[in-house]
């Protein structure tokens, strides 16, 4: 391995390519969003690695795509880009709040941002409570907090082709009634919902809740008591047995506009659950109704069929982050790329899959629902213990962030081309081209 190292370096230094040395302060592992601090040692303006975000290795230079990435640093608070040389281009300021995970770039220039609220009651690795819309230099154009005792908004963000902003909520579910519907924990429950916003009014135009689609079979007695394994649309809400509550851990959302359909990943569960968006909020509270006739429902589900007792089906998921559609093939096939934090729930490594959905998405009882496998990726080094995530570069690589490492980029053949490391907490990277309207709306 060291002989490798130095060989590297030595290619590195052949090609020209700068390398720095940079510290990590790894943040605690029970944390899903640690907050680190800030560097107290800013580079002078004659320092040779002023600019620089950390220390990159080229591999296979010819190999990499040349674009920028979008680093969201959760450990540090901080949103830049930078190119693969590890040179920060632009970075937005963020007005001193903490990223609450996901920060995405839109066509305009502008951030679409999930933030920490300024004293969140709900504490949960990942706690959020403020969505904004952040320009270029700076300024907040868009504010909306949703933080209190009983619900908050949670990890990660989308925008919608409608303009609106859907996000995921923890909301509280009282011990009284969770014990009435089942529950074997007598604490308050903190199931998943979420919810669509309309910037130009702040008005709450849809939502979802997980708790309209629950079922038990702990007690016959209680409400939602049914056999688990005939109700694969249904969630087993005592699947987790977490006594502080948070018994789903959704972390990840991704948006279908051809079939307004709602991906979310739900880390506790190890699974992706697919939901209708083509249902109005009355029709998301029951069974039926909506573009495919099953109200709000799960429509598919996939990573963890032992989630609701399918005997059938391979489990690959042990923790997973980042659902990210890609563009559909030829006969309308739908792939995914997932990062899955632990290859097997005893081992310190991670895998990356791309995965085929079927077509039409079918969920059935003691039936194999599992997607097909088109592509993975793993390597000995590879172990983003929480978040992290995945993205397809336009030549076929794929760009991967590791927690407390920083990213990865592998070609299709899984050769491992470019990577970065940085003292950052890395939520995820995004690709950007050179030349795409977000980078040319920012005037670089």
């Amino acid at each position: 391995m060291k002989l490798i190292r130095i060989l590297t370096l030595l290619g590195i230094t052949l090609f020209s390519f700068t390398l720095i040395s940079c510290g990590s302060d790894d943040p605690a592992v029970e944390d899903d969003n640690p907050m680190g601090m800030e560097d107290d040692n800013p580079m002078t303006d004659d320092d040779p690695t002023d600019g620089l975000e950390g220390t990159t290795e080229f591999l296979f230079p010819n190999l990499v795509y040349d674009g920028l990435v979008l680093i969201n640093d959760a450990g540090n608070n901080r949103a830049y880009l930078m190119d693969k040389e590890a040179k920060n281009v632009f970075e937005w300021p963020l007005g001193g709040n903490n990223i609450g995970n996901d920060v995405f770039l839109l066509p305009d220039g502008r951030l679409l941002a999930s933030l920490e609220a300024d004293s969140p009651q709900i504490t949960f690795g990942g706690k959020g409570g403020k969505i904004q819309f952040i320009s270029p230099d700076g300024t907040v154009e868009w504010n909306f907090d949703y933080s209190t005792a009983d619900h908050i908004a949670h990890h990660d963000v989308e925008l919608l082709p409608n303009g609106n902003v859907i996000t995921m909520v923890w909301e509280r579910i009282t011990a009284e009634d969770a014990t009435q519907n089942g529950s074997v924990l007598g604490v308050d429950l903190f199931p998943e919902a979420i919810i669509e916003i309309n910037p130009t009014t702040d008005e709450i135009v849809w939502e979802w809740h997980a708790w309209d689609h629950i079922i038990q079979d702990v007690d016959d007695t209680k409400d939602n008591f049914g056999v688990v394994s005939e109700n694969p649309q249904l969630i087993d809400f005592n699947y987790v047995p977490e006594d502080n509550g948070d018994i789903m851990h959704a972390n990840g959302i991704a948006y279908d506009p051809d079939n307004d359909l709602i991906y979310m990943s739900v880390n506790f569960f190890h699974e992706v659950w697919v939901i209708d968006h083509g249902t109005s909020t009355a029709e998301a509270a029951s069974h039926t109704g909506g573009n495919l006739g099953k109200g709000g429902d799960l429509i598919y589900r996939f990573g963890n069929p032992t989630a609701y007792k399918n005997p059938e089906g391979k489990r690959r998921f042990y923790n997973n982050h980042f659902p990210n559609l890609l563009d559909k093939g030829p006969s309308g096939e739908q792939k995914l790329l997932i990062f899955v934090n632990k290859i097997e729930a005893d081992m310190e490594q991670s895998v990356v899959y791309e995965l085929q959905l079927p077509n039409p998405l079918t969920l059935q009882a003691n039936t194999d629902n599992e997607p097909q496998v088109t592509w993975s990726f793993t390597d000995p080094d590879l172990f983003g213990a929480r978040v992290s995530g995945a993205v397809e570069l336009p030549n076929g690589n794929r760009m991967i962030a590791e927690a407390d490492f920083g990213v990865w980029e592998v070609t299709d053949g899984g050769e491992v081309v470019w990577k970065f490391n940085g003292s950052g907490f890395f939520w995820r990277a995004y690709h950007y081209d050179k030349d795409a309207p977000e980078i040319k709306a920012l005037g670089l």
